[in-house]
């Protein structure tokens, strides 16, 4: 939020004919609600219908669409009744923590890692544990990594992609994962939230292969509805009841008009494929240009959009590097001590959601800038 702040000051500030700040520090797709998504909401203001409280859970149909998914995106049974439509994943996160965990329970996750994870726990009386991963493991977790905690964490969280790194777990990795968690009595939070933005490792889904797996996902990321607040839990048999408790008394329900909107985004593949597209394209083209421009050491960029950069070799002090690249290079990038406290001055974040001539220019001011 403080790079958002200054690079919008940074902007505010540009005098006539100065280039303009190329925005590669958010997490937030560059395009809007699928056109199909907003004329679904037009039509549901337009109708004369109060669009208030809906179940806890949320609308049945959107309930129906959502465990649809599961059947024709992974060839997973999941029940309807085991999805909850949730505030977003920021709103899934807490029922989640809450209906899984005690205070005092140690969560275990990879560093680097989404800093919510850690954040919400800790305001939660939970413990987080993180396993510092690297270029070796893809910045993943690895079950040998599991088996050498001692005592068991009460849960893990694994993202596949992941935030920040955008790296994934190939299918058998998270199966071996969400099965050793299953039979050692570790609650499995599986975040998905960026599935449909993967772009070389096939998408898998921890709930085919654990029962008692808890599910994150959202409309944010592939659906690019991030201010429509409208994400999902799949819920495991025993914790449903649980949440459903917890969602009437924290939330009531997610916004009506935002559960129809999300309902018409599955019926706008295309639309949301050729957003997909552009993110790959300049990807490809960040992933071959960034280590000319003297980023070369950069995680595997398998799915979501970002690329974790290694920039030891030209700082120890990552967030006053990305205040200088701002300054002095007009490119705004995340630091990495917010996702990793212990390594994350060696780490930034450049995000590539934003528009392609953006993202295109980016490596040539890099390299000029580098080299000035």
């Amino acid at each position: 939020m403080d790079v958002i702040a200054a690079a919008n000051a940074r902007a505010a500030a540009l005098r006539p004919g100065e280039p303009g700040i190329l925005r590669m520090e958010v997490g937030q797709p560059g395009t809007g609600a699928p056109r199909g998504a907003a004329e679904a909401a037009i039509r549901a203001l337009q109708s004369g219908h109060s669009l208030g409280y809906t179940e806890a859970f949320g609308l049945p149909s959107l309930r129906t669409r959502i465990a649809g998914r599961y059947a024709s995106h992974y060839g997973a049974s999941v029940e309807a009744s085991r999805i909850a439509v949730t505030v977003g994943a920021s709103g899934a996160f807490p029922l989640a923590f809450l209906a899984a965990f005690d205070a005092g329970d140690r969560v275990a996750m990879a560093a680097p890692y989404y800093p919510p994870y850690a954040n919400i726990l800790t305001a939660l009386g939970m413990v987080p544990q993180l396993l510092p991963c690297g270029a070796e493991t893809r910045f993943q977790p690895t079950v040998a990594m599991l088996e050498a905690l001692d005592p068991r964490p009460a849960g893990l969280i694994v993202a596949s992609p992941c935030n920040p790194a955008g790296t994934m777990l190939e299918p058998a990795e998270l199966a071996a994962v969400a099965r050793w968690c299953h039979a050692n009595g570790v609650r499995l939070i599986s975040d998905e939230i960026y599935h449909g933005l993967s772009y070389d490792v096939p998408e898998a889904t921890a709930a085919a292969h654990s029962s008692s797996t808890i599910v994150v996902n959202s409309f944010s990321k592939y659906f690019s509805m991030t201010g429509w607040r409208i994400g999902w839990l799949v819920l495991p048999e025993d914790l449903i009841r649980p949440v459903e408790r917890l969602a009437q008394n924290m939330f009531i329900s997610a916004p009506h008009v935002a559960q129809v909107a999300a309902e018409a985004a599955f019926d706008c593949t295309d639309e949301l494929e050729a957003n997909r597209a552009a993110y790959r394209r300049s990807r490809d083209l960040l992933l071959a240009a960034l280590p000319e421009a003297g980023f070369d050491r950069i995680a595997q960029a398998d799915g979501a959009f970002y690329i974790w950069a290694d920039v030891s070799a030209l700082t120890n002090d990552s967030p006053a590097f990305c205040a200088r690249m701002l300054a002095e290079a007009g490119i705004a990038a995340t630091p990495g001590v917010d996702f990793d406290p212990g390594r994350g001055n060696h780490f930034l974040r450049f995000s590539y959601c934003g528009p392609e001539p953006d993202m295109a220019e980016a490596p040539a001011r890099l390299r000029r800038w580098l080299r000035a």
